[in-house]
């Protein structure tokens, strides 16, 4: 007699038949506060949240045809920074939640896939490291919530001060068997290339810049032929490469996913597999996954549910030497441009160029890895009454990791051992167990939702590795077919966490919300002294619209304020940074040990405390949302690597010795501009503020790393640099201000052309002031489009290649198109000083090669069209989509290396070096075609 029409995201609709024929249905949205969010150990609604949490579903992440989970996020939450390291199809990426927060501690949030943490320690060989989510596939994922504020992430204790990033996969629903099968197919380039000097440009450049320095025109003519072919490929230009184009390639993308989902009351599934091949923007970089996954819930008994998320992944890369290496392809933009990759047979590397030829990789090594990750989680959940249940989760992450290298005769690492080899394996078990029970309680004028439970993890790592050497032919890469092996080693590491946690939720009238958590963490990385911490959080709201005296405003649809405190921690110390250890070594077969480092039996975790204090606003029925958030968060204890004197057996100790503090502001806003049946169009709208301030270091002392600082007052990892003043428009020198403090106090801003006279000073930070995110979609008539802008203002980048490609010809690196600006005459003003050949006019470290990174970016465009019903009816199918896609389609920047976001890769983990650009190179903009279909 009665009809029930549900739909996720709309409103139950009940309909009497009676005698109706044809019954027209027209879903009616579900309030926004209705809508589910998931926590730590549970869910909550957006109405009952005291919480800042950010939220991405599964169709802004269908929207984004993305190898990486992480690449979907991108712009989409506010105060969550997304990069990408570089431009590699196996490039990690960094995600900071409100800022920084440490020093020598990681910087990465907490990753929790279906309720278990998961191993995110990269293990990768050459220092560019692998991503740790990337055997996800994010055709899987339903949702991915960003516990950002202490009060949602201090359920997670000494791990939730970087926030903390809960991945939900989908679940079958009850109803029809649903068959999905989706296929894409794209090709990659280069998001930006730059101008670097021809062959008539270099001679003309590096000529004068040998004549500026005493040199003699046949000087410079022998510099040429040293690695010309004949004088003509020089003189008459006859050979003019562009390294670029042997460095870059035209990628391609090949994504195919199939999947079926249903159930019925008692039992849901969820199946999928899926296939990706990504051919990177780099000679010799590709990725291809092969994905399965199984999600099972199952109604056993009235009083018994149990159910299984289980995924496997299998993950081949070809891998590329990390930025700093001149094995890596992009480092070949130094060369000279007369000289030609490939010798004359046109297969065979040219190895008499300046540098190593990195086409030599290609042809005489290979550097590939194979990784083979499970995830599971086994649950059993007893259902006492309507009231109490417990649940039990048994969480398992196995990641086998088995990377190999061979280096022939002919490359730079084998040429003068015969050939060099090396096999590292991984192997990582982690397991989880999580015991909890759940209370709700609903009465006509309060609710009361409780959690209390425990948990224990054990992460287990072990590795083995193995190098050779001498060959006895190129072509037998195993390291069986060494002829020494010059190199072995095993090693075992592990960590263990016990913990107990408990959460109450409580609201009167649904007006009046209160919330609070605590988590005691024991751990073995603790010092004997701070084995356990105690993690505390409070968080109330005030949800105004429900006031009888506001309900009747109906232009105001939610009004709700909110505010939090409470504690984090950072637990990411290392396994036995807290022990002295010892390291072994062999002299003369015998073996012995000596003092690794000096441990500290109280050391424990960073410790974070955050306030944080929102309201919510809704307008005209909630098609205008907004909601503002002030955060204030300091972190002590930070961990600092002291100097004490070496009659320790060591002169560096680890202790818990700073204070930083990140304070912003966040601010959203999404709006329904249109809602008519045959066109709607909505935009989400994020921007963020934040001041990072080191406040205290120990006994005040500066902590610095190469060219970062960390200094009481100033922002963390500061650019810390000799100041360059330009160029002396009556010679051409280089100057610098001297910036030393006079005996008044002041500061002497007077200029010299000597390096040695100046002095370092604070000239920026690495860390943007404001992030934002505008998100357009818009469906018309089956036509759907949908594009995000992304946006970082305040960061500075160090181009440290400057100093090899942009230095005025000083050596014999190819320079960048810029450089042709160089003084030449007096009374000329430029940034540029004179051309010196081998003169290190300006070429030293400081602010010259420090740039602004500012950046305005369309980073995907998706335009898509579904066919009509009646049309799909026909050909037995319930729905049928068509798209073209791109990603990183257009940068707006003044920044002069090939993207502002990309960063060297070998300093990836850690802040103390930050904000450093080195031939990193820059993401892919990537073209797909694809189709979805729906069974």
């Amino acid at each position: 007699d009665v009809l029930e029409f549900s739909y996720v995201g709309f409103i139950k609709t009940l309909v009497h038949i009676g005698d109706q024929t044809q019954i027209n249905i027209q879903m009616i949205m579900a309030n926004e506060l209705d809508e589910v969010i998931v926590i730590g150990y549970g869910t909550t609604t957006r109405m009952q949240l005291t919480d800042n949490i950010s939220k991405v579903d599964k169709a802004q992440i269908e929207e984004i045809p993305v190898p990486v989970v992480q690449g979907t996020l991108v712009g989409k939450m506010a105060g969550v920074q997304v990069t990408q390291t570089g431009g590699r199809v196996d490039s990690g990426f960094k995600i900071r939640v409100r800022g920084v927060s440490s020093v020598t501690g990681d910087q990465e949030p907490l990753y929790v896939v279906d309720g278990v943490p998961i191993i995110k320690l990269d293990q990768s060989t050459n220092a560019s490291p692998i991503n740790a989510l990337i055997g996800l596939n994010p055709d899987d994922i339903a949702s991915v919530e960003v516990l950002k504020d202490a009060s949602s992430a201090a359920i997670y204790g000494a791990r939730g001060t970087n926030g903390v990033v809960m991945i939900t996969t989908k679940t079958g629903l009850e109803g029809d068997t649903k068959v999905s099968f989706r296929s894409a197919f794209g090709i990659s380039e280069p998001a930006n290339r730059l101008r670097y000097l021809n062959t008539e440009e270099y001679v003309e450049l590096f000529t004068e810049a040998a004549l500026n320095s005493g040199f003699t025109e046949d000087d410079a003519a022998f510099f040429f032929n040293l690695y010309a072919e004949n004088e003509n490929d020089w003189k008459n230009a006859e050979v003019d490469t562009d390294w670029q184009d042997i460095a870059f390639q035209t990628g391609s993308v090949t994504d195919i996913g199939f999947s079926v989902s249903g159930g019925t009351s008692k039992t849901k599934f969820f199946i999928s597999t899926g296939y990706n091949r990504n051919e990177g923007i780099l000679r010799g970089n590709d990725l291809e996954r092969y994905n399965v996954r199984l999600n099972l819930d199952h109604l056993a008994k009235k009083w018994l549910l149990i159910g299984a998320n289980s995924s496997l992944s299998k993950t081949r890369l070809s891998r590329l030497a990390n930025d700093f290496d001149w094995a890596t392809p992009l480092q070949s933009v130094a060369q000279m441009p007369f000289t030609k990759p490939y010798a004359e047979d046109g297969v065979t590397p040219n190895a008499n160029t300046l540098y190593y030829n990195t086409l030599f990789q290609e042809t005489n090594a290979n550097h590939e890895a194979n990784i083979w990750r499970a995830l599971l989680k086994l649950y059993v959940e007893l259902i006492f009454s309507e009231r109490l249940r417990f649940r039990s989760e048994l969480g398992y992450d196995y990641n086998n990791q088995v990377e190999e290298q061979f280096f022939g005769s002919q490359t730079s690492a084998g040429a003068g051992t015969n050939g060099y080899g090396t096999s590292l394996t991984i192997q990582n078990d982690k397991f989880v167990l999580n015991n909890f029970f759940t209370y709700d309680l609903s009465e006509e004028t309060w609710n009361l939702n409780a959690v209390l439970g425990m948990s224990y993890e054990e992460d287990v790592l072990k590795r083995q590795f193995i190098e050779g050497q001498n060959f006895p032919s190129d072509d037998l890469r195993n390291l069986s077919s060494a002829g020494e092996i010059t190199g072995r080693g095993t090693n075992e590491t592990a960590f263990s966490f016990v913990s107990y946690f408990a959460r109450a939720s409580f609201d009167i009238k649904k007006r009046y919300l209160f919330k609070a958590s605590v988590r005691v963490d024991g751990s073995s990385r603790f010092g004997e002294n701070n084995r356990y911490g105690t993690f505390p959080a409070f968080s109330a709201g005030w949800m105004m619209s429900e006031e009888p005296w506001l309900k009747e405003k109906t232009s105001i649809s939610i009004l709700k304020l909110r505010a939090n405190w409470g504690l984090t921690g950072n637990a990411n110390i290392g396994n036995f940074t807290s022990q002295t250890n010892f390291v072994t070594n062999a002299y003369n077969r015998q073996p012995g040990f000596w003092i690794g480092t000096l441990g500290d039996p109280d050391l424990s975790w960073e410790e974070t405390a955050q306030f944080n204090a929102g309201i919510d606003l809704g307008f005209f029925n909630n098609r205008l949302l907004t909601s503002v958030d002030y955060y204030n968060k300091n972190t002590q204890g930070v961990l600092l690597q002291d100097i004490i004197p070496a009659t320790n057996g060591t002169n560096i100790i680890v202790r818990n010795a700073g204070n930083i503090k990140n304070e912003g502001i966040e601010f959203t806003l999404d709006s329904k501009n249109f809602t008519k049946e045959k066109f709607q169009w909505n935009t989400s709208f994020n921007i963020a503020y934040n001041k990072n301030e080191v406040i205290s270091l120990t006994d005040g002392s500066d902590f610095v790393r190469n060219r970062n600082i960390f200094r009481e007052g100033e922002a963390a990892a500061s650019f810390y640099l000799i100041e360059y003043a330009g160029v002396d428009p009556d010679n051409g020198d280089a100057l610098f201000y001297r910036n030393t403090q006079l005996e008044d106090g002041s500061i002497d801003r007077s200029t010299t052309n000597n390096y040695g006279e100046a002095s370092r000073a604070i000239l920026g930070n690495p860390f943007p002031d404001i992030i934002a995110g505008l998100t357009n979609t818009l469906y018309w008539k089956g036509f759907d489009l949908n594009f995000v802008f992304q946006g970082e203002w305040g960061a500075e980048r160090y181009v440290g290649a400057g100093i090899y490609v942009s230095s005025n010809a000083d050596f014999l690196d190819n320079q960048t198109f810029n450089q042709l600006q160089r003084w030449q005459a007096p009374g000329d003003i430029t940034q540029v000083p004179q051309a010196r050949l081998f003169g290190g006019n300006g070429v030293q470290d400081s602010s010259r090669y420090l740039e602004n990174a500012d950046f305005i970016r369309l980073r995907d465009l998706n335009l898509g069209f579904t066919f009509p019903e009646e049309l799909t009816k026909k050909m037995k199918i319930s729905r049928l989509r068509i798209f073209l896609a791109g990603l990183n389609l257009w940068t707006y920047t003044n920044y002069s290396g090939f993207d502002p976001e990309s960063t060297a890769d070998f300093f990836s983990g850690f802040i103390g070096v930050s904000g450093y650009d080195f031939f990193s190179p820059p993401p892919a903009r990537t073209f797909t075609l694809g189709f979805n279909v729906d069974f």
